[in-house]
């Protein structure tokens, strides 16, 4: 049984309801026989991913005709031990998952890091991970490797939506409607299981365009959309 292994960040993370990520989500478009194991966990960057060890099982596991799934860029930019530099190491770590499953006759699938929900007025969606974006696609390019833009993806959805409908894709709660947030949250990072859904569904949308992501995938449309 072929399987889709994924490792990035809470935007990826199956997680605890009401927040799901997009890998949570992906099962439900793969093909019959398809195994997909989420690796996935929050608040890690592609460096602390490795530095903890959870790569390890997949380093172990992965096998000649499995895929590997790769997000990361929201942890990498934050100011603490998780930070990664965009022209430096936060290429050279991404990398390190990609030859794991080169060496191990696995195809690994860069995706760019989904973007946030934060809009400027009138002006549009703002870009919100700086050059990160950048770094992937250009590892992408210098070591053809397949690429998933799904930050250029989920910023274009979320500018077609609006900032009202773009709201429902992520988690919102109430005030009193949550013990673990008494006053309400409105989350600009993180997504409802609908939510999950979409992005998941663009997520196979660009692998549709990728000639050997085609057999892990189910026929027909991917589309998720609101």
């Amino acid at each position: 049984m072929p399987t889709i292994y994924i490792v990035g960040d809470s935007t990826v993370d199956d997680n605890t309801p009401p927040f799901r990520g997009w890998g949570w989500a992906l099962p439900q478009f793969v093909a019959e026989g398809v195994k997909v194991e989420n690796h996935a966990l929050s608040g890690r960057s592609s460096r602390s991913f490795l530095a903890e060890g959870l790569f390890e099982p997949v380093e172990k596991a992965i096998s000649k005709g499995d895929m590997l799934l790769i997000q990361f860029g929201h942890n990498d930019e934050k100011d603490d031990e998780r930070h990664t530099d965009p022209d430096t190491t936060f290429p050279e770590y991404l990398w390190k998952y990609c030859k794991t499953a080169l060496d191990a006759g696995a195809l690994p699938v860069l995706i760019t890091p989904v973007e946030r929900r934060l809009f400027m007025g009138d002006q549009g969606v703002m870009y919100t991970h700086g050059e990160y974006p950048r770094a992937v696609r250009t590892l992408a390019a210098e070591k053809d490797l397949p690429l998933c833009d799904l930050n250029a993806d989920s910023h274009k959805l979320y500018v077609h939506l609006g900032q009202d409908r773009t709201a429902e894709l992520f988690v919102r709660i109430q005030p009193g409607e949550n013990k673990d947030f008494p006053d309400g949250h409105d989350d600009k990072t993180h997504f409802c299981a609908y939510g999950a859904q979409v992005m998941a569904s663009l997520v196979v949308s660009e692998m549709k365009k990728i000639p050997a992501c085609l057999p892990y995938l189910k026929d027909g449309s991917a589309e998720v959309l609101p």
